[in-house]
């Protein structure tokens, strides 16, 4: 659980972020995380596993006995600590630069990852991109696109090549946000394609129940990642996730063991199509 006294000084950066900028640092190492075997012998392809949400998660599956190929886009150092955690853990990890807005990426990144690997049990789509504006006449054109590519057309993309290569007892795990659930009138665009992951989650589940393979989505609420202070201005990130009940974000460790959950037949193998929800007490209609 989150800590409650911990504070978010105002602080900006380009983006896609750096960790090591970020005051205060997030727990994004899972180092009080103890495995329990249940990722044994799997292999899993993580976007945007540099830093944050897919950080915590890389390390988390590595604890559990996976083998983890890190796609991100060019946050170097940053894929390199997350590379080194998960060796730590004793197992392989896989570095794979590279933008997934484009299609040609996301099929070598699965492809890369089934070469380095030798296998591919769990893909975890969770790149994304956000731009905060005021209003939709703000949004231009192109940072409609660039949302879109990032967010949803990459999880298309990378999905389908995967599935070229996943068997019985596979797993994809996507992450939505609580933006796609409930809306936001400052991330319009985000918000459009986080509705549109928890609609590809629903119906990929429905496709691919015959060949078991599971399909389910991790919506969270405020995280605090590199994506916060590179997307958000100082003000906004000083205030970040006061809102919620619990009246600050969670940190990447709080949420990745929403991500074991799903990518473990043991403990969800009968889940598939769902929505897992870590939003820090909000509560949704319906």
């Amino acid at each position: 659980m989150p800590d409650s006294k911990t504070t978010f000084p105002p602080q900006q950066q380009q983006y896609p972020g750096r960790t090591a900028d970020m005051q205060p640092t997030p727990r994004d190492e899972m180092a009080d995380y103890e495995g329990r075997g249940l990722l044994d012998g799997r292999a899993a392809l993580v976007t945007g596993a540099d830093s944050g949400i897919g950080r915590a998660v890389a390390v988390a599956f590595a604890k559990e006995g996976a083998d983890v190929a890190i796609a991100y886009l060019d946050e170097h150092d940053d894929a390199r600590h997350t590379a080194e955690l998960v060796e730590q853990a004793g197992r392989r990890a896989v570095l794979i630069p590279g933008d997934l807005s484009q299609e040609e990426n996301c099929a070598a990144a699965v492809q890369r990852a089934v070469e380095k690997l030798e296998r591919l049990d769990i893909l975890v789509n969770n790149v994304a991109y956000q731009e905060p504006k005021a209003s939709l006449e703000e949004i231009t054109t192109e940072q409609w696109d660039r949302t879109f590519r990032v967010n949803i057309y990459s999880y298309f993309w990378t999905t389908r090549e995967a599935l070229r290569h996943m068997h019985d007892g596979a797993s994809v795990i996507n992450t939505s946000s609580i933006n796609g659930l409930r809306g936001n009138k400052q991330l319009i665009d985000y918000a459009a394609t986080k509705g549109a992951i928890n609609a590809f989650t629903y119906s990929m589940a429905q496709a691919l129940v015959d060949r078991r393979i599971r399909v389910n989505a991790v919506a969270p609420g405020p995280v605090w990642t590199p994506l916060i202070p590179s997307t958000m201005g100082e003000e906004k990130v000083e205030k970040f996730g006061k809102q919620v009940p619990m009246q600050e974000p969670a940190h990447p460790d709080d949420v990745a063991p929403s991500y074991v959950f799903f990518a473990s037949e043991r403990l969800s193998g009968y889940y598939t199509g769902e929505v897992l929800a870590p939003i820090g007490g909000e509560t949704l209609p319906g």
